[in-house]
């Protein structure tokens, strides 16, 4: 059995991966500019540099153990990636990515309430177990922290061809020619409904959503361009059937608030107010 993180690395070299990566590397790029804190941390998929628009002054790229080449930990990896793609879906010169530490992303070297920003592009879909992943996240963020999460919608047209060929799979008709996965076989999907009902009992609450890559499932760079004017038509006419989902959400704690001054101002005292004097003239 082949390697599924290779796999993953090897698809994203891909057309259809390279798109995904250019859409989802905008989307970053706008929504944690204005995110403000001092400690921000990337967890996984160093082929997108989630953090490079944001300003806080501690930024670190973590790799979860299971997505590790080695799976031993090192100070810093050097990992050659795909290259990145600019706000308007050009291509950039390639760069690497440096991987800051190696992680059990259920497990986070930080203290509690440590983090302001935890990015997590992909990660909960590749984890073992992407519920005790979030309840991580939750403990070191601090109140009012942000989780900025991204993952592939089953509620696409990328979602139906890669069920259809696992339910082709299982099924493994005689004499049948059993159609090609489009996505890598890496991870599961786990649907933006489901996340949200994740986050919610974790007293996260939403603060944006969006969907993304809406063009159809095929190979190569040419019908790619040829269905171009999809994303156009789908932002509109079915937005929530993107094959890329991109939620951002505050971590908030339930009964805390910022409390005044302990003294109150004192109350001006009663002045006596003039009395008119009769004119004895």
């Amino acid at each position: 059995m082949s390697d599924p993180i290779i796999g993953l690395t090897e698809w994203l070299q891909t057309a259809p991966g390279q798109y995904l990566l250019g859409w989802e590397q905008a989307q970053f790029d706008l929504t944690v500019a204005d995110l403000f804190g001092y400690n921000a941390l990337q967890l996984g998929l160093p082929e997108l540099d989630t953090l490079r628009a944001n300003r806080m002054p501690h930024r670190w790229q973590a790799l979860p153990e299971e997505a590790s080449r080695s799976g031993v930990p090192q100070a810093e990896v050097a990992l050659p990636v795909a290259p990145d793609k600019d706000l308007n879906g050009e291509a950039a010169r390639p760069r690497v990515a440096r991987v800051h530490l190696v992680t059990n992303a259920a497990a986070l070297p930080f203290p509690a309430a440590s983090l302001d920003l935890l990015v997590l592009p992909h990660t909960l879909e590749l984890s073992a177990d992407p519920h005790h992943v979030l309840r991580e996240v939750e403990r070191v963020l601090v109140p009012e922290g942000r989780v900025v999460i991204s993952g592939l919608n089953p509620a696409s047209l990328w979602g139906f061809r890669q069920g259809r060929g696992h339910l082709w799979s299982r099924l493994r008709l005689p004499g049948a020619t059993p159609p090609k996965l489009y996505l890598p076989e890496a991870g599961d999907f786990i649907g933006p409904w489901r996340l949200r009902d994740w986050l919610r009992l974790l007293s996260f609450e939403v603060e944006s959503d969006r969907y993304g890559c809406y063009r159809p499932a095929v190979s190569t760079e040419k019908w790619l361009q040829r269905t171009a004017w999809m994303d156009r038509a789908g932002a509109r006419w079915w937005p929530i059937f993107g094959a890329v989902y991109f939620v951002v959400a505050v971590k908030r704690v339930r009964g805390v608030r910022l409390l005044g001054p302990a003294w109150k101002p004192r109350r001006a005292g009663a002045t006596a107010s003039p009395v008119p004097v009769a004119n004895r003239h």
